[in-house]
C-alpha cells in the first residue's frame, strides 16, 4: 500500500504529465508522417532524422545555433500565448517584431550622434531595448483599444496591422534609415554602436548564443509569475474565461483587454529587439519573416503555459537549424521541417485526431484549462 505521500508525489506527477501528454503525441505523429512523405519521395527517413538530430545537439555549436533559433521563439511564443490567456488571438506578431526591430537598431546606431556623445552599455542596451518593446507595445495596444471600445475583431485588426508594419518597415529600410555606405545594395539599417550590442554568453569563435536567450528564459519565468501570482494576472485568465462575468465581478474588462495586448506586443517587439542588439547588431529587411506565424504554434504547442512555450520553441528552434545538416546528409529540402510543423499544429489544434488515434480520453486537458503547469 501506498503511503500519503507517496500518493501525493504520483498525483502531483500525474499533474504535470497530463499537459504534455497531447502535445508529445502531437509531435510523434508529425514526425511519422513526415518519415512517410520522405520514404515517399525515395527519401531515408532515419538518415534525415538523424541528420536533424546532428544538426540541432550533435556538438556544443549546435546547440549554440539552437539557443540563437529558439529564442525570438520564446519571445514570440510568449506573446502570442500571453494573448492567448486573455481571450485574444494576437496574430500581428510578425509586424510587432519587425517594428520592434526598427526602433531598436535606430536608437543603437543613431543615439549616440543626437546627442553627441558616447553612452555607456548599461544605458545604451536598456533604451535601445526598451524602446523596441514600447514600439510593440503600442502596435499591439492600438488593436487592443479598437477591440475594448469599438468591437472590432482582435484578428482582423491584428492581420491588417502586420501590412502597415512591414511595408512601413520596407519604407523606412530602403529609405530613411538605409545604411549610407554606397558599396552597400541591402535594405538594411548601419550597425549599431557597440554600447547598444549585448554580449554572447560565452566568448567562443563559433558559439553565437548570446545573453538574449537568459533574458528569454527569465522573462517567461516572469510571464508564468504575473499570469498565475498577480491580481493582474487573475484579472487577464478571468477577462480570457469570461468577459460577463469578469465585468459582474467588478474587472475592468476594457482597461484588461488593452493591457493585455500591450503586454503581448511588447513581448514580440523584445524579439525584435534581441535579434537586433545581441545577433545581427542591424535591422535587415526579411530578417524576422516568420517568426511571428510560427508563434502562434509554438503557443499552441506549448498549450499557453510559458514554461510550455519555452519547450516548443527549443522544438522549433532544433527542427530550424538542423535542418540544413539534414538537407546536406540526405538532399532532402529543409521544407520538411515545414511540413512536420504544419502537422504538428494540425494535431495540436485538433487534438480530437490524436485522441481517437491512440483512445486518449477528453479529461486530460482539463488541468490546462483550470490551472495550467504548476498554477
Amino acid at each position: 500500500m501506498q503511503r500519503p505521500d507517496e500518493q501525493g508525489f504520483f498525483k502531483n506527477l500525474q499533474r504535470w504529465l497530463e499537459p504534455l501528454l497531447v502535445p508529445v503525441l502531437a509531435i510523434l505523429t508529425a514526425v511519422i508522417l513526415g518519415g512517410i512523405i520522405v520514404k515517399v519521395v525515395n527519401g531515408d527517413p532515419i538518415a534525415a532524422y538523424r541528420g536533424l538530430i546532428q544538426g540541432a545537439f550533435g556538438s556544443p555549436r549546435a546547440l549554440s545555433e539552437t539557443a540563437v533559433w529558439a529564442t525570438p521563439y520564446i519571445f514570440a511564443g510568449l506573446a502570442v500565448a500571453f494573448a492567448f490567456k486573455g481571450g485574444l488571438f494576437n496574430i500581428g506578431a510578425e509586424g510587432q517584431i519587425a517594428l520592434g526591430a526598427v526602433f531598436a537598431a535606430l536608437i543603437g546606431y543613431a543615439l549616440p550622434g543626437w546627442l553627441h556623445t558616447s553612452l555607456p552599455a548599461y544605458i545604451h542596451i536598456p533604451l535601445a531595448v526598451g524602446m523596441g518593446m514600447l514600439a510593440g507595445a503600442i502596435w499591439g495596444g492600438i488593436p487592443g483599444a479598437l477591440k475594448a471600445y469599438t468591437g472590432g475583431h482582435e484578428v482582423i485588426n491584428t492581420i491588417m496591422m502586420n501590412y502597415i508594419a512591414l511595408n512601413l518597415t520596407s519604407f523606412l529600410l530602403n529609405g530613411p534609415m538605409r545604411d549610407p555606405d554606397p558599396t552597400d545594395l541591402s535594405a538594411r539599417t548601419p550597425e549599431i554602436a557597440p554600447s547598444a550590442r549585448i554580449p554572447p554568453l560565452f566568448n567562443i569563435p563559433g558559439m553565437r548564443v548570446h545573453w538574449g536567450f537568459v533574458l528569454a528564459l527569465v522573462v517567461a519565468v516572469i510571464i508564468w509569475w504575473l499570469l498565475w501570482k498577480t491580481t493582474l494576472g487573475f484579472e487577464i485568465r478571468t477577462v480570457g474565461a469570461n468577459p460577463d462575468a469578469a465585468k459582474y465581478a467588478g474587472i475592468n474588462v476594457k482597461r484588461t483587454i488593452i493591457i493585455t495586448m500591450a503586454i503581448s506586443g511588447a513581448l514580440a517587439g523584445l524579439a525584435g529587439a534581441i535579434e537586433v542588439t545581441a545577433l545581427n547588431y542591424r535591422h535587415e529587411l526579411g530578417f524576422s519573416t516568420g517568426y511571428g506565424f510560427d508563434a502562434i504554434a509554438i503557443a499552441l504547442l506549448g498549450k499557453t503555459n510559458p514554461y510550455g512555450v519555452i519547450l516548443a520553441a527549443l522544438l522549433f528552434g532544433a527542427m530550424r537549424n538542423g535542418a540544413t545538416r539534414m538537407q546536406f546528409l540526405t538532399q532532402i529540402p529543409t521544407d520538411i521541417i515545414s511540413v512536420i510543423q504544419a502537422l504538428i499544429l494540425l494535431f495540436v489544434a485538433a487534438d480530437a485526431i490524436i485522441r481517437f488515434i491512440y483512445r486518449i480520453r477528453a479529461h486530460e486537458e482539463r488541468v490546462v484549462l483550470t490551472r495550467g503547469w504548476g498554477g
